[in-house]
């Protein structure tokens, strides 16, 4: 988060979806688009105060309440490109079984079925958030983790791997909140695997 870039957002052609409707990416779209802009605005914000009293000035409530708005805010910006980014209409087929996600899946979890079962159980957690596989970088193995608000719960120096995002509003437009499993295998249906694997690092 460099006080001189000016993030732009990415564009996504998300239309088509299996189970998810154009309405709910077109909102879900402009929600991210106002995360960019916050993302933007705070970073501008911060450096005008840095700038106008000096670094001092980080004892200032102002100044530290922008600075913890602004983890949330750039985390929605990319958790959601993220997210974005690993469904294409129709999905990109079924994960291939010698795929290097599904090798990492195997010797993390025994299977890709058991991967994919906790998965479902994460996702399934009360509240609203984000269910996130990460690599941990230091073995290799995949976990499945809660994130709730963007910055909380991320595991720190993990990389994000699979994305799903489990605010309402990703697909209360197409399923009653009671619904999320279903919505849950809309997902999957759209998933591009390809995007997924290739986030894994060798």
């Amino acid at each position: 988060m460099q006080p001189n870039v000016v993030y732009e957002p990415r564009p996504f052609d998300l239309r088509g979806l299996r189970g998810i409707s154009n309405q709910t990416i077109a909102m879900h779209l402009a929600l991210y688009q106002g995360y960019v802009k916050a993302t933007n605005d705070l970073t501008e914000r911060i450096a005008s105060l840095v700038h106008k009293d000096g670094i001092e000035r980080n004892e200032a409530p102002e100044y530290s309440e922008l600075k913890r708005r602004l983890g949330f805010e750039y985390n929605g910006m990319i958790l959601h490109e993220l997210y974005f980014e690993n469904l294409i209409a129709g999905g990109a087929g079924d994960l291939e079984p010698r795929s290097a996600f599904a090798k990492s899946a195997e010797v993390s979890f025994g299977s890709v079925d058991r991967w994919r079962s906790d998965f479902i159980g994460v996702s399934g957690m009360r509240g609203v958030g984000w269910a996130i596989c990460y690599q941990n970088p230091a073995n290799r193995r995949l976990s499945n983790h809660w994130v709730s608000l963007h910055d909380v719960g991320n595991v720190a120096g993990f990389r994000p791997i699979l994305v799903m995002d489990i605010w309402e509003h990703a697909y209360l437009l197409d399923y009653a909140p009671s619904q999320r499993a279903r919505y849950l295998d809309a997902f999957f249906e759209n998933m591009n695997w390809p995007v997924v694997t290739r986030r894994l690092s060798d």
